[in-house]
């Protein structure tokens, strides 16, 4: 492995310590941090690629963390949590998509002025939350249970 290949999963493997650590100390979730680092290093000021870092590796990287989290997050369920929420979940995960989709949408285009084929990705992309991004928010805001419960099966499913 090149030395610049170490010290850059280095950086990134202290950058998420860093992050993690600072999010614990302010009592706020990590993910605000980890996306702020990671737009900082990558974009903004061009520290790493993670295309040229990890090459052909990467999909099936992301790939294979994806699959981690979510079935990770699939173990933290419980079904004895769903009975009378099974309509909110419902409504939630297909006509809140959709509606959230269509709104992001409609907004991207309207005011970014991007095509509607970007607008339609855009609006796709803000619709999804995963177990990565809620479970944290729901550990610092500790929403009632019910609302707990909700938002974790929407973020699964």
């Amino acid at each position: 492995m090149s030395e610049h290949a170490i010290l850059s999963l280095s950086f990134i493997l202290f950058t998420g310590m860093l992050c993690q650590w600072v999010a614990w100390r302010v009592k706020y979730p990590a993910i605000i941090f980890l996306l702020a680092a990671g737009i900082m290093a990558g974009p903004v000021m061009q520290w790493l690629n993670p295309d040229q870092l990890f090459g052909d590796l990467l999909f099936p990287f992301v790939s294979l963390a994806v699959a981690v989290i979510l079935f990770e997050g699939s173990l933290t369920l419980k079904i004895q949590n769903i009975p009378g929420l099974e309509r909110v979940i419902r409504n939630l995960i297909t006509i809140g998509a959709f509606i959230t989709w269509m709104i992001t949408a409609l907004a991207t285009r309207t005011l970014l002025d991007f095509s509607w084929s970007v607008s339609f990705l855009f609006g796709a992309l803000m619709v999804v939350t995963g177990p990565t991004v809620i479970m944290p928010l729901l550990r610092t805001v500790r929403p009632k249970e019910n609302v707990a419960s909700i938002l974790q099966w929407e973020g699964i499913l």
